[in-house]
């Protein structure tokens, strides 16, 4: 039995999102020293939030609280911070994205610098309620991850043609 297009095409965008998120999870855990590791930027939520934003019939809410569970197995958080994070920034994106008429590449800019914020804001907060912590560094990963955005679409656009 010979498989239509439409289903041969969605195979393929599957298997270009899996294998996208495997390549992401491997500078999430390289190692690095403790002023450089506050530099890394969030490459796995980058990536969520461009399947997000570009295949939105693929990756939804589930799909995040599966990556943020991963992210919290890989960077050694406490199991569920990063998925719960992972999960409000999916519905303040869906939210924000219900004003964009056209996603271009600023548009596209913008609502993943609101995803990137609302997923650190998040974290903050879960982490200063759970463990007393606050991690400020994190905001120049914040940062990092905003500015080199651009790369990470220009990587992945050829993937939703």
């Amino acid at each position: 039995m010979a498989l239509s297009n439409s289903e041969q095409s969605s195979g393929t965008v599957l298997i270009a999102i899996a294998l996208s998120f495997v390549v992401a999870s491997s500078p999430s855990v390289y190692p690095l020293s403790p002023s450089m590791a506050t530099l890394r930027p969030m490459i796995m939520i980058m990536v969520l939030i461009f399947w997000l934003l570009f295949q939105p019939r693929y990756v939804g809410v589930f799909t995040a609280f599966i990556i943020g569970l991963i992210a919290d197995l890989l960077m050694d958080t406490h199991l569920g911070q990063q998925a719960f994070a992972a999960v409000i920034m999916v519905l303040a994106l869906r939210l924000c994205s219900l004003q964009v008429k056209q996603l271009n590449t600023f548009s596209a800019w913008l609502l993943a610098t609101i995803g990137l914020i609302v997923f650190q804001l998040s974290l903050w907060l879960l982490q200063l309620m759970a463990q007393s912590i606050f991690v400020v560094q994190s905001g120049l990963s914040l940062l990092i991850s905003i500015l080199s955005w651009p790369l990470i679409l220009l990587i992945l656009r050829g993937f939703t043609r």
